[in-house]
């Protein structure tokens, strides 16, 4: 029997999708387990499978499309059944998603951490985003007044729809508008209140929308911001994975309250111990340990003293997890992604450099897969490899901290009342004002830093 192919929830905090391409044309054969397409979502891009043996007989969302979650975007079934049925949306079809899909059922950022469940509360029972209820209160809106249905799976109201409620109630409460097309009209600069007067009356649709702004490309045309004496030598697209960071970390930045403090740290036994191990790391593990891979460890296992900076913030509450799991960051050619290592202070030296390794390379060559990128609490960036000596990294949201971390450089320091060359390396710590103050914040930053002058802590 045919059945609707729906865009996956790829994620926790994913409410939409982005097709990059469609590894199939219509009426190609699909086998289970096989790449059928790829999607950008808030984290990265990833490759979708099919869930089920034969054929792509319909695609009902392009290249480049942006589509909530839940909503079908193509048709798979026998190469001779009836779909008419299915393309004129009058039967409903079995939800169909690749087999990593979860469906979020709770405020928590990740059903994967082991934190304090809070309390329902009404709005969670109206079954409303964490993002939508934070928009919601900020913009002083009783949610249990709102009266309606969100674009999210099951009528779950998202952040959009916040958003397109704010957006009718203030500019233009006459028009009836879907969330959607409430969205894409803003995006897209389509003027709603000249669309409804030849509407009829009856309500917008994210299709009117589309049509409006197929119809107005010179309105578009116009909004160049690029002076005519300039040559243009490059033009970089801004979308997929580049434009989904982009978007990740101005949200961060703007909505997080960032305070950045750094403190020196000590590298000569770090770096004496790294040199009597890695011999036996190679020999063991057939890996090479790196200062990345010790930093891994040191900061997990400080993590367990200092818990609010292994927290995030939920709406109203601090959720504060069990795991230790150390997202790294990971520079591509097309953005940055952040892998995680899942209960890194349970893990040996070896263990962490083998795991690090492997998911790096799975992320350069765009094989990673939401277990990858999923579950972090806490995040560390090293841009010490290009000199850098000191940085202000951007939170990974929905997390509470994130560590940079800086070149060793050599460096006259005063150790007993006499001067000597030692290699130094600062910590940046970016923490979330909203979750820890400066004292718990600076205090993390000690521990870690007195554990990596005395590495033999990692056995106590």
């Amino acid at each position: 029997m045919a059945e609707y192919f729906k865009m996956p929830m790829l994620g926790q905090t994913m409410e939409e999708g982005t097709i990059l391409q469609w590894f199939k044309k219509e009426g190609d054969a699909v086998k289970k387990g096989e790449p059928l397409l790829e999607i950008t979502t808030d984290k990265a891009n990833i490759e979708v499978e099919s869930p089920m043996d034969g054929v792509l007989r319909k695609i009902l969302h392009p290249v480049d499309a942006t589509v909530p979650i839940q909503t079908p975007i193509a048709i798979i079934g026998d190469a001779v059944e009836p779909i008419d049925a299915l393309l004129s949306g009058e039967q409903a079809s079995p939800i169909t998603s690749s087999p990593s899909v979860t469906m979020e059922k709770s405020t928590a950022p990740s059903t994967g951490i082991g934190a304090v469940t809070p309390t329902p509360s009404s709005a969670e029972k109206m079954a409303i985003s964490p993002r939508a209820q934070r928009k919601a209160r900020e913009a002083g809106i009783d949610i249990a007044m709102l009266g309606i249905r969100g674009s999210g799976p099951q009528g779950r109201i998202i952040e959009r729809d916040i958003v397109a409620f704010l957006s009718q109630s203030a500019t233009i409460p006459q028009v009836r508008i879907s969330p959607l097309a409430a969205k894409m009209a803003e995006d897209s600069q389509v003027n709603v209140a000249e669309l409804a007067s030849t509407t009829g009356g009856r309500r917008i649709m994210s299709d009117d929308i589309r049509q409006a702004a197929m119809h107005a490309p010179q309105i578009q045309a116009t909004a160049s911001p690029v002076s005519p004496g300039l040559t243009v030598t490059t033009v970089i697209p801004y979308k997929g994975m580049k434009r989904i960071g982009g978007e990740t970390v101005a949200k961060s930045r703007s909505t997080a309250p960032h305070v950045t403090i750094s403190m020196e740290a000590d590298m000569t036994e770090a770096s004496a111990l790294l040199e009597r191990i890695r011999p036996d790391i190679q020999q063991e593990y057939d890996t090479k340990l790196t200062y990345t891979d010790l930093l891994i460890k040191c900061v997990a296992m400080t993590l367990g003293r200092h818990p609010l900076c292994n927290a995030s913030l939920n709406d109203k509450e601090i959720l504060v997890y069990g795991e230790k799991n150390i997202g790294v960051a990971v520079a591509l050619e097309d953005g940055l992604i952040v892998p995680v290592i899942k209960n890194a202070d349970r893990k040996t030296l070896g263990q962490i450099s083998v795991e690090l390794k492997a998911l790096a390379n799975r992320c350069r060559t765009g094989k990673q897969t939401t277990e990858d990128l999923a579950d972090g609490t806490f995040t560390i960036t090293n841009l010490g490899a290009f000199g850098v000596e000191e940085f202000d990294p951007i939170i990974v949201p929905p997390q509470s901290c994130i560590l940079g971390v800086c070149k060793i450089q050599k460096k006259p320091v005063v150790i007993d009342d006499q001067v000597a060359i030692r290699p130094m390396m600062n910590l940046c710590l970016s923490f979330d004002h909203r979750v820890l103050d400066g004292v718990p914040a600076a205090k993390f930053l000690l521990s870690l830093k007195e554990t990596l002058e005395y590495p033999m802590r990692l056995l106590i």
